[in-house]
Formats: C-alpha cells, sequence, structure tokens
C-alpha cells in the first residue's frame, strides 16, 4: 500500500536527518489526511488508486508552481517545486511515453470509428480507462485532438 510506504519513507527521511524531504512527505501525508477526513474515512487507509489520484493533482500542482515561477523569474524557488514534483512522481506509475499513448488513441478512434471533435469526448473516456493514471489528461487530450484534427 502506497500509504504505509509514505509512512515508512518518512520514518526513514527524520532518520537520516533529511529535514527537506521529510517535510515534503509530510506535506504528503497532510493531503491524505485531510481526504480521507473529508471523505469520514479518516482511520482506513486509502486505496492506492485514491492515492494515485491525489499524488498525481500534487504533482501537476508543484508543475504549474515551478512554470510561474519561472516566468516570474525565481528559477530557485522553481527549482524547488521541480524536486518536490520528483519526489511525489516515485510514488506514481511510470508514465508512457509519447509514441505508447498515441498507439492506443489510435487504437481507440479505429475501434469506434472516430472521426471529428465531437467524438472527442468518447475517445478520451475509453483511452483515460485504458491508460489510467499511466498518462495525464492534458497530453491525452492534445493527442485526441491532433487525431481527430480538431
Amino acid at each position: 500500500m502506497l500509504e504505509q510506504k509514505l509512512e515508512q519513507d518518512i520514518k526513514t527521511a527524520l532518520l537520516a536527518g533529511d529535514k527537506q524531504q521529510a517535510t515534503s512527505l509530510r506535506t504528503l501525508k497532510s493531503v491524505l489526511l485531510y481526504a480521507k477526513v473529508a471523505s469520514g474515512k479518516r482511520d482506513e487507509l486509502m486505496a492506492d488508486d485514491g492515492v494515485i489520484a491525489l499524488f498525481s493533482k500534487e504533482a501537476k500542482k508543484r508543475q504549474e508552481s515551478a512554470d510561474l515561477y519561472i516566468r516570474g523569474g525565481s528559477p530557485d524557488r522553481a527549482e524547488a517545486e521541480l524536486v518536490e514534483k520528483k519526489l511525489i512522481e516515485a510514488y506514481l506509475p511510470a508514465q508512457l511515453s509519447a509514441e505508447e499513448l498515441g498507439k492506443i488513441v489510435d487504437e481507440v478512434v479505429t475501434a469506434t470509428g472516430a472521426n471529428s471533435a465531437q467524438d472527442m469526448g468518447m475517445v478520451m473516456g475509453q483511452v483515460k480507462a485504458k491508460v489510467g493514471a499511466t498518462a495525464d489528461g492534458g497530453t491525452i487530450a492534445k493527442l485526441v485532438k491532433q487525431k481527430l484534427g480538431a
């Protein structure tokens, strides 16, 4: 379970004296706790797919923050955000390459007979169902738009 791995990694970071990593991991733990309290299941372990969904959002937030810091002229802050993003990504499944994702999009488009922008939602839904958390929704949308000429 990812939640248990996170707990162990926090302990390891604390024992190693890595305050930055421990702080970042504690932030992730608080995200999990907040979601569990909100769903009324504070004392239960969260399923891995729920943890992955939360951590994917957190990784995306770090990337967006880093992009804003770069545009704002703060490369040191951007680097700190990217370090946290990399730490979070260690808990996520490996992402599909653009080529692999493109093949899946092609398969779904062929299987569904989609041929216009009106079919984009249907194609995206099926692609997301196939790839799960191994691909970002924005990347999927971009590839589907290209394929359908939207």
